[in-house]
């Protein structure tokens, strides 16, 4: 996917119009998840994520659900099914948790501006190969060299 057609994919979100920043306090609380560790978080995958963690990253990210499904590898149709369905599979589930996580460090580096993290998120990186965090996130390995980044980013080493 091209980066004109992910910035296409997104709009903005409440939290972007109406500037307020925002923070989430545990891991996957993006998706509207309660986990109190990891035992916990590990079996609601395990189980299979609500299409309704997958619609709240939607309104929290801004990040249309057509980029959402296609970020965690499930075609348009399937898409459509998970939500006739209301669950996603267990490996759709863990890519969504990634995605999340991803999204929910970038908006902390950005100290809870989420329109900025998004900004981030959606542009190519010289460090990423030229591609933006979020597509470089499609992968478990690219999701980490994310993390590296954003690591890096906060403590001030030059990338």
């Amino acid at each position: 996917m091209s980066v004109l057609a992910t910035k296409a994919l997104i709009s903005p979100p409440k939290q972007m119009r109406q500037r307020k920043a925002i923070s989430f306090k545990k891991r996957g609380a993006s998706l509207g998840l309660v986990a109190s560790d990891t035992s916990s978080l590990i079996d609601q995958i395990e189980k299979g994520l609500s299409f309704d963690s997958l619609v709240k990253l939607e309104s929290h990210s801004g990040v249309s659900l057509a980029l959402l499904g296609s970020l965690i590898g499930i075609p348009e149709r399937t898409l459509a099914r998970r939500k006739t369905a209301g669950k996603l599979t267990p490996e759709e589930s863990e890519r969504l948790l990634r995605i999340s996580t991803i999204f929910e460090k970038t908006v902390d580096l950005f100290d809870g501006d989420i329109g900025e993290a998004v900004n981030w998120l959606t542009t190519p990186k010289k460090a990423l190969h030229k591609m933006p965090p979020l597509l470089y996130s499609r992968t478990e390995i690219g999701a980490r060299e994310v993390e590296n980044l954003i690591g890096r980013i906060e403590y001030g080493v030059f990338s």
